[in-house]
C-alpha cells in the first residue's frame, strides 16, 4: 500500500515536472519572439552595432542629416525681395535681394486667411480703424478673399489680441516694430509670398 502511495506521487511529480518544462519552454520561445520583435522595430540609433562596426576606429555608416534652422525662411516661399507669411507658424519674413533675412516675427492671422501663393502690395494706409473697430497703423494690402480684404497692420497700442472667430477680417496683426518694418519694407507692388 505504502509503495503505490510512492509510486502515485512519483506519477503526480513526473507528470508535473512535464507540465513545468512545457510551460518554461513557452516561456522561453515567447521571450525570444519578443526580443526578435524589439530588435526588429528598434530605430538605427539603438540597434545593437553589427561584428564590422564593432572596433573603435569604425566609421559611421552615414552621416547625420543637418537639423533644418527652425527660424529659416520657408524653402518653397520664391526668391528675391518678399514678404513670406507662414500661415500654419503664424510667422513672416522679411527677405532682401540676397536671400538674407532681414527680420522675422511671429503675428495674429486674421479669420479670413488668402490660399498660397504669390501676391503684391495693393495698397496702403497709414492709420485707420480696422474692421473689427480698433485703431490700426501701417496697414500694407495684398490679398482679397471673398470680398474681405486682408493685409499686415499692428494696432495702435500694440495689442495683438485674436480677431473675433465671428467676424471676417483680414487683418492680419502684429506689433508696432514689426509693422513699422513691414511698412518700410513693402511699399506697393512688393511680393508677399503665402505658403501654407
Amino acid at each position: 500500500m505504502r509503495q503505490k502511495h510512492v509510486k502515485g506521487d512519483l506519477t503526480v511529480a513526473r507528470g508535473s515536472s512535464g507540465i513545468v518544462a512545457g510551460l518554461t519552454a513557452a516561456a522561453v520561445a515567447a521571450v525570444c519572439f519578443l526580443a526578435y520583435q524589439a530588435s526588429a522595430n528598434a530605430p538605427d540609433s539603438v540597434a545593437a552595432p553589427s561584428a564590422q562596426t564593432s572596433g573603435p576606429t569604425a566609421a559611421p555608416s552615414a552621416k547625420p542629416k543637418p537639423t533644418k534652422e527652425p527660424l529659416a525662411v520657408p524653402e518653397d516661399s520664391d526668391t528675391g525681395a518678399r514678404v513670406v507669411y507662414a500661415l500654419k507658424d503664424r510667422r513672416v519674413w522679411i527677405v532682401d535681394d540676397a536671400e538674407k533675412t532681414l527680420r522675422t516675427f511671429t503675428v495674429m492671422p486674421s479669420t479670413v486667411s488668402p490660399l498660397p501663393g504669390v501676391y503684391r502690395v495693393t495698397s496702403r494706409s497709414g492709420s485707420i480703424k480696422g474692421s473689427d473697430g480698433v485703431l490700426i497703423e501701417h496697414v500694407v494690402r495684398f490679398a482679397s478673399v471673398d470680398d474681405v480684404v486682408v493685409g499686415f497692420s499692428a494696432a495702435q497700442d500694440d495689442s495683438m489680441a485674436s480677431p473675433d472667430p465671428t467676424a471676417k477680417t483680414g487683418g492680419v496683426r502684429m506689433k508696432r516694430a514689426d509693422g513699422d518694418a513691414v511698412w518700410t519694407f513693402a511699399t506697393v507692388g512688393a511680393k508677399v509670398v503665402v505658403v501654407p
